[in-house]
């Protein structure tokens, strides 16, 4: 019995450990990104993600542009295929036209970096 708890025990450390380290290498790559971020369009494309909602690179294109960005589809397309590949915190539901959405346990992460963000530049 006592083999098994410290077997549970030594797991979930470890498990546990892994994620914290998983998370803060996470939070590192996005506060990288978001220092980057000249005009403001990676905070606003973040916080439309914060939503919930699942978006086509048209739909992000649109959103972006309903704030004043100019950018074309290529460049939306760059900057959410880095955002899934490099940072990691977007998922991709597959289909005619892929949807992007924010993977849920990076949310709270996301939220707060950004909130950090914008009580810098006040």
């Amino acid at each position: 019995m006592r083999d098994t708890r410290h077997i549970l025990e030594s797991y979930w450390k470890k498990t546990l450990w892994g994620e914290e380290v998983k998370t803060k290498e996470v939070e590192k790559r996005l506060r990288k990104y978001l220092d980057r971020d000249r005009n403001g369009v990676r905070k606003v494309l973040l916080r439309a993600l914060l939503s919930g909602e699942k978006y086509t690179t048209e739909e992000i294109h649109r959103v972006l542009a309903e704030k004043g960005f100019s950018l074309n589809i290529r460049g939306v397309s760059a900057m959410v295929g880095l955002i899934g590949a490099r940072i990691g915190i977007l998922k991709v539901e597959m289909g005619n036209k892929n949807r992007y959405y924010l993977k849920r346990e990076y949310k709270e992460l996301v939220k707060r970096v950004l909130d950090e963000y914008d009580i810098e530049s006040i």
